[in-house]
């Protein structure tokens, strides 16, 4: 009985020995992998891959462009009495003895001249005034002599014809209120639509004749951050109430203070208009908005990698690193939205972006 106790005590010992031994082996190895140093993860995560391929670079935004013409008072009403017609519209362009509108049913023509209406003119009258007159009548066909500014028999002639031409009594007789002169002919204007407007009551003097610029002028306003991003010389693509591409640049700009704006003023990129010969799609009456294109950053193509590739040395020079750690120095030739077209480095090259700032969709192409 002592010898199976003694056994069994024994028993107790080695098998406690051994599972001591175990747990003693199993601390220590829990020990030293806990405690041993990782491997370093950097050295497997710090970089992912793009592949230089083909494509294009470039940035824009989208804003609006005002275009609005710009009127100047060129010509003031002498007919006295209540408008019954208005005959052209704004931005019409007229020509010598083009009626603008009628008073009193007595139509008043537009012609070029320095000297503005002032006085009846018929047979004997002296001046420039004639002088104008005579110009105008000989545009018409009525009159074949010379604009001396002496109205004669032939001058008076004339008047009678152009009057009878226009509905009017042969009197010989042009009345102030018969004819606005205007600095120069053919000219698109517009009326002052409140003051010559049909049943409207004029009593003479009034400045209702504006003339129109070649084109209407053209901005885009903007916050003081965006004007930032357009430095004159900017390419803007403006799209036209039809739907065409009007180009234009930047050339300079204003603060409007009232609406707390920066204004972009634009210009043609030729010598023509930004409209060309569509400047008549835009109302002389208002300011029109305009989609447009502002192109921040000129589109480039070429060679594309992610931008976060590029890595620069102590001498200044840009490089991107391949798998085998080699550096290439590259020259950038345009970058945007996160990536670049650079040269010097070989299509099809895997090269190190580093981990969380490969472009999204990692594609390496530009847009």
């Amino acid at each position: 009985m002592t010898g199976a106790v003694a056994a069994r005590r024994w028993l107790r010992i080695v098998v406690a020995a051994v599972v001591a031994l175990l747990i003693g082996a199993g601390s220590a190895w829990a020990v030293f992998t806990v405690l041993k140093p990782a491997e370093n993860p950097l050295v497997e995560t710090s970089h992912t891959y793009a592949t230089v391929q083909r494509g294009e670079v470039g940035a824009s935004t989208s804003l609006n462009t005002v275009a609005q013409w710009k009127p100047t008072p060129i010509g003031a009403n002498r007919a006295s009495g209540v408008v019954t017609e208005v005959s052209v519209s704004p931005g019409d362009t007229v020509g010598q003895g083009s009626t603008l509108y009628s008073v009193d049913l007595r139509p008043v023509v537009v012609a070029q001249g320095a000297v503005p209406a002032f006085r009846a003119i018929g047979e004997k009258s002296k001046g420039p005034d004639v002088a104008q007159l005579q110009v105008m009548l000989g545009g018409l066909g009525f009159y074949g002599g010379a604009a001396d500014g002496e109205a004669g028999t032939g001058t008076v002639s004339a008047i009678k014809d152009w009057q009878e031409s226009l509905g009017l009594e042969r009197t010989g007789v042009m009345q102030s209120g018969d004819v606005i002169f205007v600095p120069s002919l053919p000219t698109r204007v517009t009326l002052d639509a409140e003051k010559v407007r049909r049943g409207a009551m004029l009593s003479g003097g009034e400045d209702v004749v504006s003339g129109l610029p070649s084109s209407p002028v053209f901005t885009i306003p903007v916050t003081d951050a965006q004007a930032g991003m357009m430095p004159t010389g900017t390419a803007v693509e403006i799209t036209s109430p039809r739907g065409v591409t009007w180009r234009a640049t930047v050339s300079g700009r204003s603060k409007d203070e009232k609406q707390n704006v920066t204004l972009m003023a634009l210009a043609a990129v030729s010598s023509d208009a930004i409209c060309g010969a569509d400047c008549g799609q835009i109302p002389a009456a208002e300011e029109v908005a305009l989609r447009s294109k502002v192109v921040t950053v000129a589109t480039v193509a070429g060679l594309v990698v992610p931008s976060a590739a590029l890595v620069t040395g102590a001498d200044g020079q840009v490089a991107v690193i391949d798998k085998k750690g080699v550096r290439i120095p590259v020259t950038v030739k345009a970058a945007a939205k996160g990536m670049s077209v650079v040269e010097g480095v070989s299509e099809g090259v895997s090269v190190q972006v580093p981990a969380g700032k490969e472009p999204a969709g990692g594609s390496g192409k530009g847009k």
